[in-house]
């Protein structure tokens, strides 16, 4: 296939680029920095410079290609709003790229016992996020399964909390990455409040084999949790402070001077609980996910 991939200089765009390059894709992938273009090109991918917002350029792609990838940015509406015009009727593969933050609860670094199935995005299903941004993200990943009532093949991978090194030109998670600047910023690992928190876990790896499967299996209106072992913020920090020889871990002070994190990223996505159970990617699918442990990975390839 020729697909169109947005995000193509980025962490999840950019392994899942070079993934499809070694399944035998044509990739062209959007990137909004000229200056990457030609890195893109030495990996193979056919550079296209421009942004989200440019909606000319996002449907003439989209037209042109046989399916759509978009793992740019999860909450541009317009942009998937062009995408889904660009392909309806078409039958083509649409996959978007979301985020498992939306079923987040707690802020404070405590447990919960709250585990979520694919069936909250169901047609019929009444569940609504408790903040305004994940109630936006949600509503952008309906859109795009109703597409499929206009003739998209389309899905919505939500990915949970990604680790391992990215293949293309991005090479660090977000939120290992936060975790890890703070802990060099300040000299020590730190944690949002006990620690105790547990986030659903996938490596970049496994991300990549499913959208691949995605794109050649996945029937209309799709949703799927991309997950594979879960673990605690507390047992993340813990080993990032093994792994990079710094003491720790230790409760986040919101007021610290070398505090790097914003106090809102810090509790709604470093202190709260996102877990999920990834069951259609392994029953409709056939995805094999092969890495399990975060914390292992982070022992051995963390530095």
């Amino acid at each position: 296939m020729h697909v169109f991939l947005t995000g193509a200089s980025g962490y999840i765009g950019g392994t899942v680029a070079v993934r499809l390059r070694q399944a035998g894709h044509h990739v062209s992938g959007l990137t909004r920095d000229p200056a990457k273009a030609e890195q893109l090109a030495r990996l193979g991918i056919e550079p296209v410079v421009g942004s989200l917002d440019d909606t000319d350029l996002l449907a003439a792609h989209a037209h042109r290609a046989d399916a759509v990838v978009n793992a740019a940015d999860s909450d541009h509406r317009a942009a998937v709003e062009t995408l889904i015009a660009a392909l309806a009727g078409s039958g083509k593969p649409l996959i978007h790229t979301s985020g498992s933050s939306t079923v987040g609860t707690g802020t404070e670094g405590e447990a919960s016992e709250v585990v979520h199935g694919e069936d909250v995005l169901d047609p019929g299903s009444a569940w609504e996020p408790d903040h305004p941004i994940r109630a936006a993200r949600v509503a952008i990943d309906r859109l795009v399964l109703s597409a499929a009532e206009r003739g998209v093949r389309s899905a919505v991978l939500c990915d949970s909390l990604i680790y391992g090194h990215g293949r293309g030109l991005g090479r660090d998670s977000v939120l290992i990455a936060a975790l890890v600047r703070q802990a060099r910023a300040g000299g020590v690992v730190r944690h949002v409040g006990p620690g105790r928190n547990i986030w659903s876990t996938v490596h970049v790896d496994d991300v990549a084999d499913l959208y691949l499967l995605a794109l050649e299996k996945a029937p209309p209106g799709t949703f799927c949790f991309v997950e594979n072992g879960e673990e605690s913020f507390g047992a993340i920090a813990g080993a990032i402070a093994r792994s990079l020889g710094l003491p720790g871990p230790r409760p986040w002070d919101p007021d610290a001077p070398d505090n790097v994190w914003d106090p809102r990223f810090a509790r709604h996505a470093l202190g709260s609980n996102s877990r999920v159970r990834a069951r259609r990617a392994r029953e409709l699918l056939g995805w094999h996910p092969r890495h399990r442990s975060i914390t292992d990975w982070i022992l051995r390839e963390l530095r």
